[in-house]
């Protein structure tokens, strides 16, 4: 098992896009920011407190424009949410449709996921954390900005609890026999489709936008579960 105290490599797996911000995006900010968006820091978060109740608990890392996040908190205004993303644009989008819907049971962090989880993520957090298509850096050089690492998954799996579950997508062949190899080398988890099996879209996870452009051009999609054991 890798040294869980270690910090994780300092290779980036994403790169900041100065994306432009639309006036409604901004607007959302604006409006939206001070109710529901989290800074980083070095204290760790009560859970319990930020949404004023205790309930199952799922975290996206890299939610982009919200086009699941948005939908599961409509849907499931029984559980709470909380997004990372570091695109100001995409943070700016989600809040505004987290205003239109109403939703109240959403949290957000425009910030390094790793950087989060390290410092502001208290271990055993979370029911289900959720990479819906992550950034393939497909060309072999740039592997090493592949999110999806051991020692990452390492970290993901001392935030989850128990019984907790990982669910990774992506329309790439490669990065999806990539997330097999290290998710099955991994200490602590069990393949909820089976030893080596993708899983069947669970009804649960829209269908992003993202995707849709992903099978526009022939790309398959390979959904990924596994459940924490230990």
């Amino acid at each position: 098992m890798p040294n869980s105290n270690r910090p994780l490599r300092t290779v980036r797996s994403f790169v900041r896009r100065i994306g432009r911000t639309t006036a409604a995006q901004q607007r959302a900010l604006d409006e939206m920011w001070p109710r529901v968006g989290l800074e980083p820091g070095a204290t760790p978060l009560n859970f319990i407190e930020i949404y004023g109740r205790s309930a199952p608990l799922t975290l996206e890392i890299g939610f982009g424009m919200g086009d699941a996040l948005a939908p599961l908190a409509a849907t499931h205004p029984e559980q709470d949410f909380l997004g990372i993303e570091v695109h100001r644009p995409g943070v700016g989008r989600l809040l505004s449709r987290l205003g239109e819907q109403g939703s109240t049971n959403v949290r957000v962090l425009c910030a390094d996921a790793v950087d989060i989880l390290q410092t502001r993520i208290p271990d055993q957090s979370f029911d289900r954390v959720l990479i819906f298509f992550p950034d393939p850096w497909h060309k072999k050089k740039h592997h090493k900005r592949r999110l999806i690492q051991p020692d990452f998954i390492q970290l993901l799996r001392r935030k989850l609890k128990v019984n907790g579950v990982l669910h990774l997508a992506t329309d790439w062949q490669d990065y999806a026999e990539w997330m097999m190899d290290v998710l099955n080398a991994a200490e602590g988890f069990e393949n909820l489709a089976g030893a080596g099996q993708c899983a069947e879209r669970p009804d649960y996870r829209p269908v992003t936008k993202f995707e849709s452009r992903g099978q526009r051009l022939g790309h398959g999609i390979w959904d990924l579960l596994f459940k924490k054991i230990s």
